[in-house]
């Protein structure tokens, strides 16, 4: 048996499929760790949710900001990204099937000594307390308010987590963090809006695993999001989005030995 941790695919179908060629991915035996945006940008979204899905519990995914922005859409709202290819999934004949699975996959997964998240975990949370705050946003994901909760969540504020916010706010907190953060001050604040590389930090900030005294430094940290910073690994953590979406590779690691994969986008 074999662990797999793969970065960000954005429905780009065929570069998944020669990974999984390449790797000689066997589902009955080996295990894959995806950390987020299965979907959107890229041509075929639908036939990944669908190959993920149907790998049943060899697929350990977590969400990413472009798998919440289709659960937000299938709720209702409004589309801003002019370049989003959703419409398969939205209009396939097993799209509740699918969006059903989708929103039950966690923010943060631990996996032994490794956590999974889409982007990456606050200086101030634990690794107990990261996953306990995914649970609260897991039960809104999939309790009755869920249409509700979805078309709260787009927004940058509040910028940091505070123990005492509750509601909305404190749950969109909790998915920025996971989901959308690269940069932020020692103290958490995070700098949503910026998207370029580590040297790029707006002033006050950087990147959110520099951060002096981070309290998950317990556990290795699997993530993705941020393609500018590309594949990279450092004691403590491996990103992995190298910018398939965009022409450039999906990544994957072998979580034994550390072997990178890597395929053309």
């Amino acid at each position: 048996m074999s662990i797999y941790a793969i970065g960000d695919i954005q429905g780009c179908y065929a570069p998944l499929d020669r990974m999984l060629e390449r790797i000689a991915f066997d589902p009955t035996q080996d295990c894959l760790w995806v950390v987020g945006d299965l979907v959107n940008r890229g041509p075929e979204s639908l036939r990944v949710l669908r190959l993920l899905r149907d790998m049943g519990a060899a697929a350990n995914v977590v969400l990413g900001n472009h798998d919440l922005y289709l659960l937000m859409v299938a709720a209702g709202y409004a589309r801003r990204d002019s370049d989003d290819t959703l419409y398969q999934v939205l209009e396939a004949p097993d799209r509740d099937e699918l969006l059903d699975w989708l929103a039950r996959r966690p923010l943060v997964q631990v996996q032994g000594e490794h956590v999974l998240v889409h982007a990456g975990l606050l200086p101030g949370w634990t690794v107990t307390k990261a996953k306990a705050l995914s649970d609260e946003v897991a039960a809104a994901l999939t309790g009755p308010k869920a249409k509700t909760f979805l078309l709260q969540l787009a927004g940058n504020r509040p910028e940091r987590w505070d123990e005492r916010l509750k509601g909305w706010d404190r749950l969109r907190v909790i998915v920025n963090a996971c989901t959308r953060m690269r940069f932020c001050t020692p103290d958490g604040r995070m700098a949503l809006r910026a998207k370029g590389a580590p040297e790029q930090a707006p002033p006050g900030t950087l990147p959110w695993f520099r951060v002096p005294d981070r309290m998950n430094r317990t556990h290795t940290i699997v993530c993705g999001h941020w393609s500018a910073l590309g594949f990279y690994r450092e004691p403590g953590l491996i990103a992995l989005d190298s910018g398939c979406v965009w022409g450039g590779k999906l990544t994957a690691v072998r979580i034994e030995d550390g072997e990178v994969f890597q395929v053309p986008g």
